[in-house]
């Protein structure tokens, strides 16, 4: 009777390994998937922000082009 309890308890170890082990590699699996989102996000957000400077600077150039047009039509 105490070789088969020891045969349980080995059994009960050995499921309770391999379903730690499977739930680690999920948890590993969902961490690097949600590093690799964040990745991305950031990747989005520094492109967003250099289309923002981009269009900031193109609105600041056509500003100042307004305004020398306006002085020049006021000249006229």
């Amino acid at each position: 009777m105490a070789a088969e309890e020891v045969l349980q308890t080995v059994d009960h170890y050995k499921t309770e390994i391999e379903r730690l082990t499977k739930e680690l590699t999920e948890t590993t699996h969902e961490k690097i998937q949600a590093a690799e989102y964040g990745l991305v996000v950031l990747e989005e957000k520094l492109t967003l922000k250099q289309q923002y400077d981009e269009l900031e600077a193109e609105y600041d150039s056509l500003k100042q082009e307004l305004e020398q047009l306006k002085e020049v039509s006021c000249l006229m």
